[in-house]
């Protein structure tokens, strides 16, 4: 009966997480709650073995930190230098904010990173009489893509970075860097050929662009360098955090208190925190419940035995199997769900005597992040850049998504297949 129930819970709340017609946190939040009152958890087990408080965390601490620094003006700043180097041409301004957004997602965060850029770009396109809906779609991948590189970049990372003790931020840079890079580049090449022909710019309009002055948008240089260098020291913590012995989430976490200690006079404590995505925060709190529902009755382990059997245990299948599995579902589930409830699948494969785990991990990180291209609602970043476009009167379609996206998955897919064989399972 338990499990039965389990599943009921976990399917009803799944369909409206992916029909998003019901905020995802409340949904999600609700079907955690209904674990408990039907008895399949209990609140000690919810709070202290399945909700990972190490991943909340660490998300609130780059909130924190990435909010504090905006409000200084930075990131305007940059995004204003970038179209006046490229004197405003659609074609590099394109290809240089959707860098700028793939290497702020890697350091601070792809959901953070989107609602930073995509007001700039709005304002940049309408400036110069632009369509804005390529350069919205192109934040949209560079910001998947860019996230895929780092633990932190992409939320399935961190899940999979705080599951995984010992993979660090160095790993995941080592590890998805390179293939992140050559599919950066490849995806670039296509969206320009795609849109090569609708970004066309007057000279008149380049002009206006010559009247804005970037450092106008600097508010504050003296907490801008403080934010700076903060997060310098935060990142360099990442990735010195093997020398330094100390849990990755505790360099965040410290990071953040260090700067709100350095600008509580001029930041408002109060006002730092309602910046806070708190909606993401209780929708991972809710989705740890809910994993562990279906844990807990043992429908895990089950998934777990079946793809077992259909590999036959063979490590290089079990991997591609993962990477396209993971990678087809994550384009019509929103992946942090789909994430969550394969991290428990993929530890339980060890029981089944599969000892070297870690090809799985980056397949699955692989397929996770480069997955929610290929659908709106494949990603957190997707759902999040609609919305502000709709807001904006520059909204898109589904459809229209799709045809970028379903394509740039693709390949992606097909690369890191490559990837993944070449670099960890030929010998095997």
């Amino acid at each position: 009966m338990e499990v039965t129930l389990a599943f009921i819970i976990f399917i009803i709340s799944y369909i409206f997480i992916i029909s998003e017609k019901v905020n995802r946190a409340l949904v999600a939040c609700l079907g955690g709650v209904g674990m408990l009152f039907v008895g399949i958890i209990d609140l000690d087990g919810a709070f202290l073995q399945y909700i990972d408080w190490h991943t909340i965390s660490l998300l609130l601490a780059m909130m924190i930190l990435v909010s504090i620094t905006s409000q200084s003006g930075f990131f305007e700043y940059i995004a204003l230098h970038v179209a006046k180097y490229v004197n405003g041409r659609p074609i590099p301004l394109l290809i240089l904010i959707s860098l700028m957004t793939a290497l702020g997602s890697a350091f601070l965060n792809n959901v953070t990173m989107v609602l930073l850029v995509v007001p700039i770009i709005l304002t940049l396109t309408k400036l110069l009489k632009l369509n804005a809906v390529p350069f919205l779609l192109s934040i949209i991948l560079a910001s998947n893509i860019g996230g895929t590189a780092t633990l932190i970049g992409d939320p399935p990372n961190l899940m999979i970075g705080q599951a995984v003790e010992h993979l660090t931020f160095n790993d995941f840079l080592v590890h998805l860097g390179p293939v992140v890079v050559l599919i950066f580049i490849v995806v670039m090449f296509g969206l320009v050929a795609y849109y090569r022909n609708s970004l066309q710019v007057s000279l008149e309009d380049q002009s206006k662009l010559e009247r804005v002055r970037p450092k106008d948008y600097l508010k504050d240089k003296v907490l801008l360098l403080k934010s700076i260098s903060v997060l310098s020291i935060t990142t360099i913590g990442f990735i010195i955090q093997p020398l330094l012995n100390v849990d990755i989430t505790s360099i965040a976490m410290g990071g953040a208190l260090l700067l709100m200690l350095l600008t509580y006079q001029t930041q408002d404590v109060e006002e730092v925190f309602k910046s806070i995505e708190w909606v993401t925060l209780f929708f991972f709190i809710g989705l740890f419940m809910l994993v562990g529902g279906i844990k807990e009755v043992g429908l895990i382990d089950e998934i777990a035995k079946s793809i077992i059997y259909y590999t036959e245990g063979d490590l290089p299948k079990t991997a591609i199997y993962i990477l396209w599995g993971s990678g087809i579902l994550s384009g019509f589930v929103d992946n942090i769900p789909f994430v969550a409830a394969m991290i428990p699948v993929i530890l339980e494969f060890e029981s089944y005597g599969m000892t070297n785990l870690d090809p799985l991990w980056w397949s699955l990180a692989l397929g996770a992040c480069l997955g929610g291209n290929a659908t709106l609602i494949g990603a957190t970043a997707n759902v999040i850049v609609a919305g502000l476009a709709v807001k904006a009167k520059q909204s898109f379609s589904y459809l229209e998504f799709l045809k970028v996206g379903a394509p740039v998955a693709l390949v992606s897919f097909i690369i890191s297949t490559i990837y993944i064989y070449f670099r960890y399972l030929i010998y095997f």
